[in-house]
């Protein structure tokens, strides 16, 4: 993992949200909390993390004020071969919102509540292994590692950051 990324945003009234889901108790299907994790710890301010095993309606209480939502997840090989960053907007997927939904589904969820969304982003990390346990796949460390070179490159692209 790459610790050495320790930006300090300058606060221009932005703040964003990284939102890992995935069941860190699934091998591979940990990279969400696992990335999360890791940029809590850079502890930028205007930058929180969230952690979840899925993401659920109550949610879109939690971005309705952000500037910007950070989606992370694992994708299972062969769907990706690399990380992916995909800009999504608001989308009804027509499922019952109930139990677990998708981001774009949860940002149309937040449109329809508080009249607004923030900006969003969804980063897939590819993935091999599923099975019980708390170990990432060397695939899945790799991805870790570039899901967090892109959060950086995001949150600069979209503020003034300056490394220290």
């Amino acid at each position: 993992m790459n610790s050495n990324i320790s930006p300090i945003l300058q606060t221009q009234n932005k703040s964003f949200i990284v939102i890992g889901y995935g069941n860190d108790l699934r091998s591979d299907d940990g990279i969400g909390p696992r990335v999360a994790a890791e940029v809590e710890a850079w502890r930028m301010p205007n930058v929180k993390s969230l952690a979840v095993h899925q993401l659920t309606p109550e949610i879109a209480d939690t971005i309705k004020d952000v500037y910007g939502v950070i989606f992370v997840d694992a994708c299972q090989l062969p769907d990706v071969q690399e990380v992916q960053v995909l800009t999504i907007e608001p989308e009804e997927t027509g499922k019952s919102m109930t139990h677990n939904v998708d981001p774009r589904s949860l940002l149309a969820l937040s449109q329809t509540l508080y009249n607004s969304h923030p900006h969003a982003w969804c980063i897939n990390v590819p993935a091999i292994n599923f099975e019980m346990g708390e170990t990432l796949s060397p695939i899945a460390e790799t991805g870790v590692s570039q899901a967090l070179e892109k959060i950086n490159f995001i949150l600069r692209q979209q503020t003034d950051l300056h490394e220290i």
